[in-house]
């Protein structure tokens, strides 16, 4: 079994995440702890990591990137 400071924390289902899009429409799953890299908003959250991953697969619809 992993430690603590082995833990993924995009793995970490023990914090809250936050669903993120940047400008080309692409998604991402970010931990709350961290600030959203720049380019990058917040769309979701903080919330459960099931539930910002349920809201980026109910959204995010077309894997392609919008021409910037």
């Amino acid at each position: 079994m992993m430690d603590d400071q082995h833990v993924n924390p995009f793995d970490d289902e023990r914090h809250l995440f936050l669903a993120l899009v940047n400008a080309a429409g692409q998604y991402s799953l970010w931990p709350a702890f961290r600030e959203a890299p720049a380019g990058w908003r917040v769309v979701h959250g903080p919330d459960q990591r099931a539930a910002c991953l349920a809201h980026i697969e109910r959204v995010w619809l077309d894997l392609m990137p919008a021409a910037v």
